[in-house]
């Protein structure tokens, strides 16, 4: 089991003071100089000094007023809906690591959270502290953090200990992950932090994979009339590396994820009006029949010269077996009618249901909005 309470490596403990004495305290002595630190790292050093930060300062994790929460939480809505089945996912992967989720919009004020570590002792007081629905954890509020680097940066980001700009923050390690929208615009972050936690840097891999999954989520949630489904020749169907591209009607590109965008070299914030003749050497009519037809898959070629195959389906066509003019059922009520029906085969013991339906006690009762 991972202790509780963990120190980083002698090495790497001293690698940070001697980087913190060079960029923070401005002594830069030789030693400091040579420490290895990331790029991105001084870039936060220097913009929280430049606030007129100093690292001593008490960190207060604050919320926002109860309007500016209210505002911030009908904005997100969607990106919470997409997001939820991902941190569910994630809150089974991290579970023995005592490292938890954190979902926050794109000023960094936190939209959603994870299953936080259970107990009363110090590591979990300080998650429930920044763990909390309307905290702002921006750089600006708390200093640096992965929640504010990777929002700066856009690229996912490792943080550990004293790598925290604050005193106050050198408890915790974070992966962070920026989130984009269908439109290519900085949506939020989604984070994984623990504290006094064993230094774990490959959740910056599982941190930027859980986004790219909920930016698939919230691509295929867009509306549009087709859904483009597009990969490499040879490609498997269904994979985080598809890319998935939002046509409307006369064929103008309304949204894409970031596997479409590398693909087509369309950079993330780049051209706000694309249409399909901008991108494929065929008339994109021939894409809306492949679809009435159910065609599986055909090979589009590029103005480049290269190929990618494509699945096209109708994102209006009804699903089978629906009725002609029933509304979709929403998610949410899907799951909490599947979560109830748990519970209420188990008698009402929520540990009994939870273990059933593989999620933590902690989503049961926030998917049925009870009280713990």
């Amino acid at each position: 089991m991972t202790p509780s309470f963990a120190s980083p490596p002698p090495e790497r403990a001293l690698s940070i003071a001697q980087a913190r004495r060079a960029w923070i305290d401005g002594e830069r002595p030789a030693d400091a100089l040579a420490a290895p630190v990331e790029p991105w790292l001084v870039r936060s050093w220097q913009r929280c000094l430049a606030a007129g930060h100093r690292p001593r300062q008490h960190v207060s994790f604050d919320p926002v007023s109860a309007e500016q929460a209210r505002r911030v939480a009908e904005r997100n809505r969607a990106l919470v809906a997409a997001a939820r089945p991902v941190l569910d996912r994630l809150s089974r992967a991290i579970a023995d690591t005592r490292y938890f989720a954190i979902l926050t919009d794109a000023d960094g004020i936190v939209v959603d959270v994870g299953a936080l570590p259970a107990g009363s002792d110090p590591a979990a007081r300080h998650a429930r502290d920044i763990a909390r629905v309307g905290v702002d954890l921006s750089e600006r509020a708390v200093g640096t953090t992965a929640i504010g680097a990777a929002l700066a940066e856009q690229a996912a980001v490792w943080l550990h200990r004293g790598e925290h700009f604050f005193d106050d923050t050198s408890i915790y390690s974070c992966a962070g992950a920026p989130l984009f929208g269908p439109r290519g615009e900085c949506i939020g972050m989604l984070d994984l932090t623990g504290v006094q936690v064993v230094e774990r840097p490959e959740l910056r891999h599982l941190a930027a994979s859980s986004a790219r999954s909920i930016e698939n989520a919230l691509v295929q949630g867009h509306p549009c009339e087709l859904l483009l489904q597009i990969g490499w020749p040879g490609s498997v169907a269904g994979t985080d590396t598809e890319g998935l591209l939002c046509v409307d009607a006369d064929g103008s590109i309304s949204g894409a994820n970031a596997a479409a965008r590398q693909m087509l070299h369309q950079p993330l914030g780049g051209r706000p009006s694309l249409h399909c003749n901008d991108l494929f050497a065929l008339p994109p009519q021939m894409l809306f029949d492949a679809a009435r037809r159910g065609d599986a898959v055909l090979e589009v070629p590029l103005w480049s010269g290269l190929r990618v195959q494509a699945r096209p389906r109708l994102a209006r066509q009804p699903r089978p077996g629906a009725v002609a003019g029933a509304p979709a059922p929403r998610l949410r009520d899907v799951e909490s009618a599947l979560i109830r029906k748990a519970v209420d085969d188990a008698r009402g013991n929520v540990a009994e249901a939870a273990r059933a339906l593989g999620i933590s006690r902690a989503t049961v009762y926030r998917k049925l909005g009870r009280g713990r």
